[in-house]
Parts: structure tokens; C-alpha cells; sequence
């Protein structure tokens, strides 16, 4: 059966009523990939609830500061002086996102710079949901040589015509999602959603300088961010290393390294509730580090690397979370059904760039628990 069979086929069979009635399929280019950069253009391709395209949209703007690698983008200073302000394409595009999920390729990265600058806006993005058709690749094991935006096209036999051109590159993920979503609902396949937490608290401080540029009269103020949390001290001693493909024990230091799709407190938070340690550094100590980007030079993924340390992505991990042995023995689902390997868990030298990953509580609604 072709792939086209399969999709004529789950359309008229029932389709899944737990699947959104309708996305928004986004791409974003931007002047960085700093907290503090901004948004240059951004386009929406509206799809309903089969995957079908409504219509689309794309816009410039201006971000009020340099625009970062045009070698790249293409999008100059001279080009963007004359676009709008985010602030002035808030409202459009808001309701453009309004009552959908948002699809993205590597969507954590699309939604916090939208989130950003609906923050820096003073207003919330509408968006609740979000999928990564990365994730979505990922579950549907999708014969794929990596998780870039061009192989996931020439797999589905799409043509990337102008790539990180926004418009382009949205018409490209929305062609590419629409088999992707009908193989799901053909297999079953939960997608593989995550919730979207709108920034509230922003609080303005200069944003770090660019060399070379002066910036306007217009200069939007950047933001900063709250602090973690102290947490009381873990009452399990430490088992040691987590052993890849093997299963977490309560007492295991764990570290953070890096953004992370679920917010880092609610995930620290899941860790502590565990039994884990979380650690706020890397040291010979420390069972285990989590991070979505591992071959980056932050100071916890080099010594992670000098000290052999285990690197999941936060994929794996959550999912791991779900099966933490007791200091005594097995608890909850391990206890009665065993663990497997988690999948993304390998040793740091050999790190792959991670999936994006899916809260571990099941009771959480509309959140799917196990992406890879």
C-alpha cells in the first residue's frame, strides 16, 4: 500500500478524536540564537484538522538592532529598516496562532523566541500547544540520515525551494507534516504534543552589544531572568553513574545543561520528586547530565566530557522518569513492567543532536509522555 493509499485511507476511516482540530505551522528566522536576539520575518501556513492548507502568511520585521548572519537569512539592515515592529504584527499573528497547535521544525527553538517577544510586547502568545515534527519523525521512526528540515522534505518528496527563507521554509514543514500526521492517525500514533508556558516575567536590562552597531532611537530593552530555586537536600545517598540503557535510581545527582522545552523548574521539580539529586554543576560526583544540545561548550558539557560524565537529551530523560528504582528496590511501572533502554541515552563523545521531549506526567492534559 502506497502512502497515499494510506492517507485516503485514514481519512475516511474515523480519525482520531483526541488529535487538534486544527495548526499552525510556523517558521521563524532570527538575528541569533541568544535569548536576547530577535525575530527578522516570520511566516504561518494554517492547516485544519487534516493537514490541509487554509492559507498562509509572512511578514518582516524590523528587530531594532542588527540583524545578525545575512549570509544566512539574507535579511539585511537596508531591508528590515522599513518592516515593522514586532508589536505591530503582534495582534495579526496571534490570530493567526489562535485556538491551534503550533508545528515547527525544532519547535522549543520558534516558540521561545515568540514567547520572548510577545513578553518583551507586554502581551501572551495564544498558543497552548506545541508539536515538533522533529518528535514526530522520531515516532513514526521515520528512515531519516538526521533531523534536518531538507531530509525530512526529500523524504515526503518535497521541494525546498529558498531555504531559511521563512515562507519557504513554513510551505516546506507544512507539506512534509501533512503525510507525516496521516501516517500517526494510520498507525496510532499519539502526537507527540507539549504544552506552551507564556513568559511572565520579563523584566527589562540592556541588551549585550553587537560590534558595529549603533543602535536606534526605537531600541527595544531585553530581558532577564529569575533565578532557580534552592530545594532541600536529596534524603538518598548517591548510587553512582547512571549506566546508559540501564534505569534511574533515586539518590542520582542529576545536572541541567542548556534550554529545555518543559519549563527547567517544573522538570527539576519532576526530578526531585523522583528521589534524584539536582545538581546546579558537573563534577566527578554526578550520575548523570541532561542536555539538548551536547556537543555546545557550556562549562557543564566540558566536564561532563572530562569526567566521562552520561549525557541524555531531555527526551530520554523524561522518559526515564518514568521508571526511577527505588534506593531499595524497583518502584511504580518499573516494578511491574521492567525498563528498557531509553532511547537518546549515549555516552557524550558519541552525542547526536536530541529530539524535542514531552512532559512525564501522564495526568498533565494534553501532553504526551514519551517523545524521542
Amino acid at each position: 500500500m502506497t502512502m497515499l493509499d494510506d492517507q485516503t485511507q485514514t481519512t475516511s476511516a474515523a480519525w482520531p478524536t483526541a488529535y487538534p482540530q486544527g495548526y499552525a505551522v510556523v517558521d521563524v528566522e532570527t538575528s541569533g540564537l541568544a535569548r536576547d536576539d530577535r525575530i527578522i520575518s516570520a511566516a504561518v501556513y494554517r492547516l485544519d484538522a487534516l493537514g490541509n492548507v487554509e492559507d498562509h502568511w509572512y511578514t518582516l520585521v524590523n528587530p531594532e538592532r542588527d540583524p545578525g548572519p545575512v549570509w544566512i537569512h539574507g535579511l539585511t539592515s537596508e531591508v528590515l529598516e522599513s518592516a515593522p515592529l514586532f508589536p505591530e504584527v503582534a495582534e495579526e499573528l496571534a490570530a493567526r496562532l489562535d485556538g491551534r497547535v503550533l508545528v515547527a521544525h525544532n519547535a522549543i527553538f520558534d516558540w521561545s523566541m515568540i514567547a520572548r517577544e510577545y513578553a518583551r510586547a507586554g502581551r501572551a502568545a495564544p498558543t497552548r500547544q506545541r508539536l515538533c515534527t522533529i518528535a514526530l519523525s522520531k515516532e513514526l521512526n521515520l528512515p531519516l540520515p538526521n533531523h534536518k528540515l531538507e531530509s525530512l522534505a526529500a523524504h515526503f518528496g518535497v521541494v525546498q525551494e529558498r531555504a531559511h527563507h521563512a515562507l519557504d521554509d513554513a510551505r516546506v514543514l507544512a507539506e512534509a507534516f501533512r503525510p507525516s500526521l496521516h501516517a500517526a492517525a494510520g498507525s496510532g500514533v499519539r502526537l507527540p504534543l507539549l504544552e506552551c508556558r507564556p513568559l511572565t516575567e520579563w523584566s527589562d536590562a540592556p541588551s549585550r552589544p553587537r560590534v558595529g552597531y549603533q543602535p536606534s532611537s526605537r531600541q527595544a530593552s531585553q530581558g532577564s531572568w529569575r533565578p532557580s530555586r534552592k530545594r532541600p537536600a536529596c534524603p538518598y545517598p548517591n548510587p553512582g553513574r547512571y549506566e546508559p540503557g540501564g534505569t534511574l535510581t533515586q539518590g542520582m545527582r542529576v545536572a541541567f545543561s542548556g534550554d529545555t522545552s518543559v519549563d527547567r523548574e517544573l522538570l527539576e521539580d519532576r526530578a526531585v520528586e523522583a528521589g534524584l539529586h539536582v545538581a546546579t554543576s558537573v563534577s566527578r560526583l554526578t550520575s548523570l547530565l541532561v542536555t539538548n544540545d551536547p556537543g555546545s561548550s557550556t562549562s557543564k558539557t566540558v566536564k561532563a566530557a572530562s569526567f566521562g560524565t552520561p549525557v541524555v537529551d531531555e527526551a530520554a530523560f523524561t522518559q526515564l522518569l518514568r521508571d526511577v528504582t527505588r534506593a531499595g528496590g524497583p518502584t511504580g511501572r518499573t516494578a511491574a513492567r521492567g525498563a528498557g533502554p531509553a532511547r537518546g541515552a549515549v555516552p557524550v563523545e558519541h552525542s547526536v543532536p536530541p529530539g524535542r521531549p514531552v512532559p512525564a506526567q501522564e495526568s498533565a492534559p494534553g501532553l504526551f509522555p514519551a517523545d524521542g
